[in-house]
């Protein structure tokens, strides 16, 4: 991988780090109602038992991607992919709490299923239910561009899609999850905050659609986004309101914690935008602190795991 500088490197930590930390704050939040903007959110025990600044599934299933990537692995590999459902199955087994669409895929794969088996698995609950449009594949996806930063943005497009759809089959899910890695692969290498430009990354016949999605954001509030933000729609656009409308990471994933509902996932997403865009060192200390979150690790090791994923 092409070097990167410190301040690209601190980037790139902060799209993981600032994530984790969104997510264990907007925890004692979860399912709650929009707050005021004079509310300033506080760690607390998480609405299903999670211990104060534990982070949610949100980061627990983000680790088994970024962990493939700091090993030197790619995404578009198929034993990379199982790895990180067989992760996903463990993980699974004694969480707090599973989103439903996830837990309904991960129980019909086998426990040394294939890839073929996991992408029906994935589909066939899609087929049944008719929908797999939950926030789930979003929450997870800010660990894939770092293993793309020097390589075409059309394959971390790619790479983005293959993890989504191993639990969430919707084109909601690929379409979203690519716009937000190239967003933050853009942060990343350029301090900017640009989705728009990443709508190339989207099937012809869907860019207006996601376009006038992107628009409906400007201005916003995340508590605009409140209903239905479980939606992978909802939630893109929650998240990237805050982001838009934050001055710093921690003012991204409070606003977006303030947004209220599934804050927890929201704020997960925004905060690795953030992360992008402003970098982990921009992150007070306060909000790094005793992070910490399955597999018994803690925000240091977050940390070190991304500076392998991009070979730093």
């Amino acid at each position: 991988m092409t070097a990167l500088s410190p301040v690209q490197v601190d980037r790139a930590v902060g799209a993981v780090l600032v994530s984790a930390a969104g997510d264990a704050l907007g925890s004692a939040y979860e399912f709650g109602p929009a707050l005021a903007d004079d509310v300033v959110p506080a760690f607390g025990r998480g609405r299903f038992g999670h211990g104060e600044r534990e982070w949610t599934d949100d980061t627990s299933m983000a680790v088994p991607i970024l962990d493939e990537l700091a090993a030197g692995h790619r995404l578009e590999d198929a034993t990379s992919l199982e790895t990180i459902v067989r992760r996903w199955k463990e993980w699974a087994r004694d969480a707090l709490d599973v989103g439903a669409q996830t837990r309904q895929v991960l129980s019909r794969i086998p426990a040394d299923g294939r890839l073929d088996a996991i992408t029906a698995a994935s589909r066939a609950v899609h087929d049944t239910t008719g929908r797999s449009g939950g926030n789930g594949s979003l929450m997870r996806t800010g660990p894939v561009a770092l293993g793309y930063l020097d390589r075409p943005r059309e394959e971390l497009a790619e790479a983005a899609g293959a993890v989504a759809r191993l639990t969430h089959w919707e084109d909601d899910n690929i379409d979203a999850c690519a716009l937000w890695c190239g967003a933050i692969r853009h942060g990343i290498l350029t301090g900017e905050l640009d989705v728009r430009a990443q709508l190339d990354l989207v099937p012809a016949e869907r860019r207006d659609r996601w376009a006038d999605l992107i628009e409906a954001t400007e201005g916003r509030h995340p508590r605009d986004f409140e209903q239905a933000n479980g939606w992978i729609v909802r939630a893109f656009q929650g998240a990237l309101a805050a982001v838009a409308g934050a001055s710093t990471p921690l003012d991204a994933i409070e606003r977006a914690v303030r947004g209220g509902n599934d804050t927890d996932t929201v704020a997960a997403i925004a905060g690795s935008l953030a992360g992008a865009v402003w970098g982990a060192d921009a992150l007070p200390a306060s909000h790094t602190t005793r992070l910490h979150g399955w597999p018994g690790i803690g925000g240091d090791d977050l940390a070190r795991r991304a500076r392998a994923a991009i070979g730093a």
